[in-house]
């Protein structure tokens, strides 16, 4: 039976974008499948007390600057040299995580993933641009009317909010999250470890 891994995402996580190719990589080299499992991460930093690296290690001599060298490291040993730092980082990625949540339910939470990461991480989409979101949403092949309608039901957003919280409850602190099994890896690093418990199953 083919070996499924869950990886915890957002859309807002500079790393969600790093580790998607590599990730991807190695599961085809593992024959294993991606499930992609919706969240928003601002949320799960209120539930858990948690904040981005960038703000909770501000005033830590050297500790941003060193986690920049180690970010341009993962891109030159992964090839991702399309990648951009978003200039309206951090935006709000609520409507995009439950857009998300609503193309996942239609089975397509990957396909959503792959047609956003790059406008978003490569070619610098303004996600607060309602416009511009929903050209690259159209561009990408999927209904826009029918998601921008469903990420406004109140199954959707309940549904985002349970993913959440249900995340946290098993121990999810923040992006990128992954399990395989009831196995937890936290970071773009742990592909390694990946790999290795992949060997396992």
């Amino acid at each position: 039976m083919a070996k499924n891994v869950q990886l915890v995402f957002d859309f807002v996580s500079p790393n969600a974008y790093l580790i998607w190719w590599p990730l991807r990589d190695l599961l085809r080299e593992n024959g294993a499948g991606l499930e992609v499992f919706p969240v928003f991460l601002g949320g799960m930093h209120k539930l858990t007390g948690n904040a981005p690296p960038f703000v909770r290690d501000a005033e830590i001599k050297g500790k941003n600057a060193y986690a920049m060298l180690e970010m341009q490291r993962f891109v030159a040993r992964h090839g991702l040299t399309r990648f951009k730092m978003n200039p309206k980082f951090p935006f709000n990625s609520i409507m995009l995580q439950r857009m998300l949540y609503a193309a996942d339910q239609d089975g397509r939470g990957v396909q959503f993933v792959e047609a956003l990461l790059p406008a978003i991480w490569e070619e610098e989409l303004d996600v607060g641009n309602v416009d511009a979101v929903a050209a690259a949403v159209t561009a990408a092949g999927f209904d826009l009317a029918d998601l921008a309608q469903r990420a406004q039901t109140d199954e959707v957003k309940q549904g985002l909010i349970e993913n959440t919280q249900d995340a946290v409850e098993r121990g999810v602190f923040g992006i990128p999250t992954i399990f395989v099994g009831t196995e937890m890896f936290f970071g773009k690093e742990r592909l390694g470890q990946i790999a290795e418990e992949l060997a396992k199953a």
